[in-house]
């Protein structure tokens, strides 16, 4: 009879032991989003055109693409994390190229190894990732042919926050 409970318990933990092996390389589909979800606090989407993606509001920024994207990009892959500002961004260049940094003081930092993953992300991109500071947040870029993979772990871009920047101030009153 102590053998069932045991039985019941290395069989409960084995499955929940290839669920989470198995979640993260399943397609997407309503169940592994919710698990994904509520579990692992990340959100996929996948938009056809830049045109698809959601406008940059409060409610649903998380998925609206970063200025330097352009317009024309296609095959759109976003995922990102509840708990911080981690993205992982997957696109298609179109006829526009990919400009360069957009920095607006300062020199980005090398932010280290991304602590995001997703199915469609290739390996090996560590050493062809530049560091470059774009909008708000500082993203790693890679860019393989007219495939671009860029990466923020939400470190902010260097001069993207007011204290980066200070005011400059005027001395008055000091002409004698």
């Amino acid at each position: 009879m102590k053998r069932r409970p045991l039985a019941i318990a290395a069989v409960t933990v084995g499955v929940v032991a290839a669920a989470a092996l198995a979640l993260p390389n399943l397609p997407p589909n309503p169940l592994t989003d919710s698990i994904n979800d509520k579990v692992f606090e990340e959100k996929s989407k996948h938009f056809a055109t830049a045109a698809d993606a959601p406008a940059p509001t409060r409610g649903n920024a998380a998925f609206a693409l970063p200025s330097w994207v352009p317009k024309d990009a296609t095959d759109i892959r976003i995922r990102t994390r509840a708990q911080d500002e981690a993205r992982l961004i997957r696109f298609t260049l179109g006829t526009t190229p990919l400009d360069g940094p957009q920095c607006t003081a300062g020199t980005p930092k090398d932010m280290g190894g991304r602590r995001l993953n997703a199915k469609w992300w290739p390996n090996g991109t560590r050493a062809e990732e530049r560091p470059e500071c774009r909008d708000v947040h500082q993203y790693q870029v890679a860019v393989r042919g007219k495939r671009v993979y860029a990466w923020t772990d939400g470190t902010p871009s260097p001069g993207s926050r007011p204290q980066d920047n200070p005011p400059a101030t005027a001395r008055a009153g000091s002409q004698g």
